[in-house]
Order: C-alpha cells, then structure tokens, then sequence
C-alpha cells in the first residue's frame, strides 16, 4: 500500500530542525492531494482494477470490464485518458501515460456482414512514455522505454526504447537505455514524504500527469 510505502521510506530530518519543519510543514500542505490520490486507488480497486504500489491516476474514463486493467508499480496515468477494456490492458511499472491519452482494444470487423466486435489486448513495458492525445489501437505491444509522440496514432508494435511519431506512427530515433527513475516519487504529495529525487529529466514527463483533483470515471 503507498501509505505504508510512504511511511517507511519517509525522509527522518532531525526533530525541530528548520528541515523537519519545512518537510512536515510541506506534508501537511500536500495532505488533501495524497488522500485524493489514495481514495481515487482505493475506488479503482474495489472495481477490480490491479494497481501496483505507488501509481497514481487521474481523473479517468473506463469502458468495460475494470478487472481487465492491470498498472504496475509508480506510473502515472493522466487526466481523461480512456481506456476501453473489451481486452485486457497491461501497463507496466514506471510507465507515464499523458493526459487525453486513448487506449483502444475494440474494433469491428468491416468485411463481415454482421460487423463483429473484434477485441485484441494492448500491452506497454516498463518505462515507456504516452505522450499527450495519443491513440493506441487493439493488439499494440509498446516496448521497455519506448516513447510515443503526442497526437501519435499507433497501430503496429513499438520496439523497445524506439521513438515514434505521427499518424500513422513512425520511428524517429532511439530513446537511452539503462533508465532508472520513479516519476511519482516527483510528484508533490509523494516527494513531500520521500524527500525528492536527482532525476531531473524526469520533470518532462510529469507534464500534466501530476494533477489530484477530479473525479476518477
């Protein structure tokens, strides 16, 4: 559970130092985000949805079966990203999906006279980043730390650390390898308790994906 996590792994500045009254004074500050955040996992997993420690969602519109939704640890799925789970979707750990964000696993079947539901899984590793408007369409694997440009609209598989771009999706460079950060451990009412994080590259990402207001479907 993220509170406990939180917890146990909080920044300890010595009693009544200037450092403890900043951070405590800070936490307090963040208190009415972090419940936000835990009522809106806490709502999501009575639904069934499986949520890995640390993860934080917005405000956010599910369409389907909620136990078909899998997050894993410290992603950040933004505000009015959709999610249609005629499939299953599996979001890896560390993963930011960006505001406005859509995740298709229904289609219909256009050479069939009775036009079909055709339903495919969509699949996203650890480390990518779904930037802002993008779509994604039924059956799509996005590898380990692969990048999509906003406004992209995907329909084939993403190889790991590849960036892409446009409609329809092509690859436009390579993203670092060796990626080691937690981009919810940046966000205020986490970094309040956790104390910060060097990884400054990771503010890009946070791009209106760190927000603890609204509602969650």
């Amino acid at each position: 559970m993220s509170c406990l996590y939180l917890w146990k792994n909080r920044e300890r500045p010595s009693l009544l130092s200037k450092r403890w009254l900043k951070v405590w004074a800070k936490r307090a500050f963040n208190l009415p985000g972090l419940i936000a955040i835990m009522l809106r996992r806490i709502t999501l997993q009575v639904r069934g949805v499986q949520i890995g420690n640390l993860t934080i969602f917005e405000k956010i519109n599910l369409n389907g079966r909620c136990a078909r939704l899998k997050v894993g640890e410290g992603s950040i799925i933004g505000s009015k990203v959709h999610l249609a789970l005629h499939e299953r979707i599996e979001i890896g750990n560390r993963v930011v999906v960006n505001s406005n964000v859509q995740l298709l696993t229904g289609t219909h079947a256009t050479k069939d006279p009775a036009w079909p539901l055709v339903a495919k899984p969509i699949v996203i590793g650890d480390y990518a980043w779904i930037a802002y408007n993008v779509i994604i369409l039924p059956g799509v694997t996005v590898g380990e730390g692969a990048v999509i440009g906003a406004g992209a609209v995907v329909s084939r598989d993403v190889a790991a650390y590849s960036i892409v771009a446009g409609n329809p999706a092509k690859k436009v460079g390579e993203r670092s390898k060796n990626l080691n950060y937690s981009p919810t451990e940046l966000c205020s009412p986490f970094e309040a308790w956790l104390g910060g994080s060097n990884c400054d590259s990771c503010q890009t990402l946070l791009a209106k994906s760190c927000s603890a207001e609204g509602e969650i479907c």
